[in-house]
């Protein structure tokens, strides 16, 4: 075998997921280019259904004791692994998606006379709030954690880059430029933020760090 493949991920990975590239003979780097942490925020004037896009949104709602009232709601959410967590903590989940523009398009559609409270992060995209909005769905809104980015300088030359979020590409790109690596992204969102920079994408069939693996593994083997 030739030299191995060098890859970048800007998020930490769990030993499993190294553990599935470091057996293909692919090496990687893996660092967070973006910090989320839980911020204040009162669990007042909520309305019938809840929505989450993020599993940071989940934890940080989980961590007020007053959550436990929530579980009487219906909640709908983006992500299987959002799903996950707020059904094994006893959230009755009513709709989950993969994207958050086609939960906007679930709740435009089917429950447009519903009201929703929307747990986001302060870097939220617009996608699920305005359609909402456009659609006259009553909606409010409480922010309950923060991203900031992370920056840093990577010196190694690497052969591909794994994005895990718009955020992740903004924070990478402002230390970093992007030549003939090869971008794996998560999901349509995250690529979307590469499209100026690079044509060399490859998109995950489902937005799961596992998908973005995979496609990494199937690329270099």
């Amino acid at each position: 075998m030739s030299k191995s493949i060098q890859i970048l991920s800007t998020k930490k990975l769990s030993g499993e997921q190294k553990q599935a590239l470091v057996k293909v003979n692919i090496e990687v780097i893996d660092t967070d280019f973006i910090e989320t942490q839980n911020k204040p925020f009162e669990l007042k004037d909520l309305n019938d259904n809840l929505i989450f896009t993020s599993q940071n949104a989940v934890h940080s709602v989980l961590a007020d004791p007053k959550s436990e009232q929530l579980k009487t709601k219906n909640v709908f959410c983006v992500g299987l692994k959002t799903k996950i967590l707020l059904s094994e903590s006893g959230f009755n989940v009513v709709a989950y998606t993969g994207y958050a523009a086609d939960l906007a398009e679930i709740i435009t559609l089917i429950y447009r006379n519903e009201s929703f409270t929307f747990f986001s992060g302060n870097l939220r995209r617009e996608t699920l709030p305005k359609a909402l909005k456009d659609a006259d769905v009553k909606l409010n809104e409480i922010q309950v954690y923060d991203t900031s980015l992370t920056p840093q300088k990577i010196k190694t030359a690497v052969d591909g880059i794994l994005f895990f979020s718009p955020s992740g590409v903004e924070s990478y790109l402002k230390d970093n430029t992007i030549k003939k690596e090869k971008c794996f992204c998560i999901g349509e969102t995250t690529a979307e933020a590469l499209h100026k920079i690079t044509k060399n994408i490859i998109i995950a069939n489902q937005p799961t760090v596992e998908d973005v693996i995979e496609d990494v593994i199937e690329e270099y083997k």
